[in-house]
């Protein structure tokens, strides 16, 4: 049975989410308080960057069953799906969350089911929305129903893990997940387990914490590496094919909306007990740090006093322009500090919104010493190194995600260094 869906927030989950469950029959009104992007979604236009998106959206839109407006409005269903960032403090920021559940309010009626997709400390649903929906005067698990259904999917494949991915549900009540089992099945082709709605938010907080932990694993690994004269890539790869060891890779940092904030959830509800987590989100955090340090070492290693670096990218991972959380840019706070001159290049993102951003490559590669790759975008790792040469004025580079052919490179005349790998130069 088709729903009127109202979905707030049309960011890198909403909008997809939108798009999915218009494009297979249901009528969905999208919310965001961004008038630009709702404009330019009416108008089949993008204002984030996913694979698939466009032609799905212009899809949707065609046909009549999606609009974006900044106002909600009545319907069978509404999920929200806003930001959950954290503050400088390390503590969860729930204010989207919150202020999204206030502004459905007035519209929500009997019979209605809400959803959360957002991902958040264990107890949100409980805690903060079940108070904000009893303004409604329903009751809730009976007249109203609410559920947690958090998103499992990775920017760059978000069509394709929408569909194939596993989806955990938990309801505040077993009618309240049944309901959201059945929205889903519209386009999910993965497994839905149902559970209890505190259950599904620590297991989507276990996920994204586990793989911080492990990217911090690398990282030590990395560091070590550095210091005794081995290349940890090397190593880690080796030390993979053991059937029960999977290690993830060493780079500058973690980003994203998701791996670098989740774990200060669990930090943040049993600080005593969760030492292994925030050690962990200390060396994923310092990463940035070790990255600037090792381009003022490289420097002085060659005898350049005043370097000029070419930062390559500014997404937190590879072939996206998502730049939530992305560890390039506190690179760039770190080289700030330390008073390196620099430019930055990202080819997926089109507006200049770091420092000293440029849209042209050979601008950014224009007179610098030092070349330094800080995101793996298939672009950069089809760069012609002898291209290359004619623009620097000295022939240096640093690769902190394993994203070239450093000894195709070193042959062509560079003096080459890999991070988590004191073997390379």
């Amino acid at each position: 049975m088709k729903k009127s869906l109202c979905v707030v927030g049309l960011g890198y989950i909403g909008l997809p989410t939108s798009v999915m469950f218009a494009i297979h029959g249901h009528k969905v009104h999208g919310v965001d308080i961004n008038h630009k992007a709702v404009e330019m979604i009416n108008n089949k236009q993008l204002h984030i960057e996913e694979n698939g998106l466009q032609e799905r959206l212009e899809e949707a839109v065609d046909a009549g069953l999606f609009q974006a407006s900044v106002e909600p409005t009545e319907a069978d269903v509404f999920v929200i799906a806003v930001p959950s960032p954290i503050r400088e403090d390390k503590t969860a920021n729930l204010d989207y969350v919150r202020k999204a559940t206030e502004a459905i309010v007035p519209f929500v009626k009997e019979g209605n089911l809400v959803i959360l997709e957002s991902t958040v400390p264990p107890r949100t649903v409980e805690d903060v929305m079940i108070p904000v929906l009893e303004q409604t005067g329903l009751a809730i698990g009976e007249e109203l129903f609410v559920s947690h259904s958090p998103e499992r999917v990775i920017p760059g494949k978000v069509f394709q893990e929408l569909v194939d991915n596993d989806r955990i549900v938990g309801g505040i009540n077993e009618k309240s997940s049944t309901m959201t089992k059945e929205l889903y099945q519209s386009f999910v082709k993965g497994n839905i387990h149902l559970t209890d709605a505190t259950t599904a938010e620590m297991a989507k907080v276990i996920e994204n914490t586990y793989r911080d932990v492990n990217i911090a694993f690398a990282n030590e690994l990395a560091l070590i590496s550095d210091k005794i004269g081995v290349n940890s890539w090397e190593a880690i790869k080796l030390a993979n094919y053991h059937p029960r060891v999977n290690i993830h890779t060493p780079g500058p940092g973690v980003g994203g909306h998701c791996i670098a904030v989740d774990p200060w959830f669990l930090a943040e509800i049993e600080p005593d007990l969760s030492k292994i987590i925030q050690l962990s989100r200390n060396t994923n955090d310092y990463m940035p740090t070790y990255t600037a340090e090792q381009i003022q070492q490289i420097s002085k290693e060659q005898f350049i006093n005043d370097p000029k670096v070419a930062l390559f990218g500014l997404s937190f991972k590879a072939n996206i322009d998502d730049q939530r959380e992305s560890p390039s840019l506190k690179v760039i706070m770190e080289l700030v500090e330390k008073g390196i001159s620099f430019t930055t290049f990202d080819p997926h993102i089109k507006d200049n919104v770091a420092s000293n951003q440029t849209q042209d490559m050979d601008e950014a590669l224009k007179d610098a010493d030092i070349l330094v790759i800080l995101t793996d975008h298939d672009e950069f790792k089809q760069l012609d190194p002898e291209y290359i040469k004619g623009k620097m004025k000295n022939r240096l580079v640093f690769d902190t995600k394993n994203a070239l052919s450093l000894d195709e490179w070193k042959n062509a005349g560079y003096v080459t260094k890999r991070l988590g790998d004191s073997k390379n130069g």
